[in-house]
């Protein structure tokens, strides 16, 4: 079941890049979202390790 409180990202990706992407997905045994969501989490792995990491600032609160 989703998330209401994950965000939304909707791509447009070439068809070959998509057959690409499901190729590799289902050679580590993941969907192509969980194959995205991998590298996405991994490049940002590796820019807070060179750059720092990341301040995510506060929400504000709804009263």
């Amino acid at each position: 079941m989703r998330n209401k409180n994950n965000k939304h990202l909707g791509i447009e990706i070439d068809p070959q890049l998509h057959y690409k992407l499901h190729y590799i997905s289902k050679y580590y045994g993941r969907s192509a979202n969980g194959e995205i969501l991998y590298l996405i989490r991994q490049e940002i792995k590796a820019f807070e390790q060179s750059e720092g990491e990341i301040e995510i600032p506060p929400t504000p609160k709804n009263n």
